[in-house]
C-alpha cells in the first residue's frame, strides 16, 4: 500500500470521529511519541500517535508483540507519561498544569483491565477486599452494608452468580476466567466512561475468551462504556469491535486506520495483510492459498 492510500483513508475516518459533532472525543492521542532511554540506544516505542475514542465507541488497537500497543494504552490510562504529545480527556491535556484538578475526574473515567488476571489482583486480598477499595477511596458507599450490595451487583454483571459464593474468595481460588471477570468488575466500580483492555482474552480458552468477549459486549451496550480494545489477533477485533474502528500498529507508527469491517474486508497495508492472513483457518486447503499469496513479510511472521 502506498503512503497516499493510507492517508486517504485515514483522513477519511478521521473526518467522522467523535467530536465532530461538536462534543470532545473522551479520549484523544495527538502526535504521541515515546522514547525509552536505555544504556545502550534510544528506542522509539510509539512514534507520532494520533488516535481518538468517543462516547460508546470501540477502537481496536491491533499489531504484533512490541508494536507499542500497551504502551500506548499505558499513556492513555495515565500510567506512563509521554516523551512529548498530548493526551487529551474531555477535550482537556491530562497533564497539562492548569488541568490538573481534573486529574480525579480522569481516573474515574477512565479505567484499566490488564491482560494477566492473576498479576493485576493482589493476591492476598479477597474479591470483596478488591472491589470495595475503589469504592471507599472515592466515596462511592459508606460501611460495609453499601459496599457488599454495590459488590453484589457487580458481580452478577459480570456473571458471577450468586455473588455471596465470591465475595470471601482469593484470587488463586477461581479459574482464569472468573480472576478476569473479577478484573473486569473492578473496572466498573467507578461507572467509568472508557475501558482500556489490553490483551484482556489473550490468556484464556478459547471458548471462556469468547464468553469473555461477549460479555464485554453487552456492558458496552447497556453502559455505554467506550473501549479502547488492544489485541494482536484480527479475529479478536472483528468480534468485538465490528461497528467501531480499527488502527493497525507496527513498530510504533499507525500504519492502517479505518472502520473495522472496511479494514479487515479490504487490507490496504501489506502488514494488515500479513496479520490476516496469520489467522489460524480450520480449512486446511485455504489455508495453504493464504499461504501461497503471502506478501512479503514472510520471516516476520514464519
Amino acid at each position: 500500500m502506498s503512503e497516499d492510500s493510507t492517508e486517504a483513508r485515514s483522513h477519511e475516518t478521521d473526518d467522522s470521529r467523535p467530536g465532530d459533532s461538536g462534543r470532545p472525543p473522551l479520549l484523544e492521542f495527538r502526535d504521541v511519541d515515546q522514547i525509552f532511554h536505555t544504556g545502550k540506544e534510544d528506542v522509539h516505542a510509539v512514534k507520532s500517535a494520533s488516535l481518538s475514542v468517543g462516547a460508546g465507541e470501540v477502537l481496536c488497537l491491533v499489531g504484533q508483540s512490541g508494536s507499542g500497543k500497551s504502551t500506548l494504552a499505558k499513556i492513555g490510562a495515565g500510567l506512563r507519561r509521554p516523551t512529548s504529545g498530548e493526551v487529551l480527556f474531555e477535550g482537556r491535556d491530562i497533564y497539562a498544569r492548569e488541568n490538573r484538578k481534573n486529574w480525579k475526574s480522569f481516573r474515574r473515567g477512565v479505567q484499566y483491565i490488564h491482560q494477566d488476571p492473576y498479576a493485576s489482583l493482589n493476591p492476598i486480598q479477597t474479591v470483596f477486599s478488591i472491589l470495595s477499595a475503589p469504592l471507599l477511596r472515592h466515596r462511592l458507599v459508606r460501611g460495609r452494608n453499601e459496599a457488599e450490595t454495590r459488590i453484589a451487583e457487580l458481580l452478577r454483571q459480570v456473571g458471577l452468580t450468586p455473588p455471596g459464593t465470591y465475595m470471601d474468595k482469593f484470587p488463586h481460588q477461581m479459574s482464569g476466567g472468573q480472576r478476569q471477570r473479577v478484573a473486569v468488575a473492578r473496572a466498573l466500580t467507578l461507572n467509568p466512561k472508557l475501558i482500556l483492555a489490553d490483551e484482556s482474552t489473550s490468556m484464556l480458552d478459547v471458548s471462556i475468551r469468547m464468553e469473555l468477549l461477549k460479555m464485554l459486549t453487552q456492558l458496552r451496550t447497556e453502559l455505554g462504556v467506550g473501549f479502547l480494545f488492544i489485541t494482536h489477533d484480527l479475529a479478536m477485533a472483528k468480534f468485538f469491535g465490528e461497528e467501531g474502528r480499527i488502527a493497525v500498529m507496527r513498530e510504533g507508527e499507525i500504519v492502517e486506520f479505518g472502520p473495522t469491517l472496511e479494514v479487515i474486508a479490504d487490507p490496504q497495508h501489506e502488514y494488515t495483510q500479513a496479520l490476516l492472513e496469520a489467522v489460524p483457518e480450520a480449512d486446511p486447503d485455504f489455508a495453504r492459498r493464504k499461504r501461497a499469496n503471502r506478501l512479503g513479510l514472510k520471516e516476520e511472521f514464519a
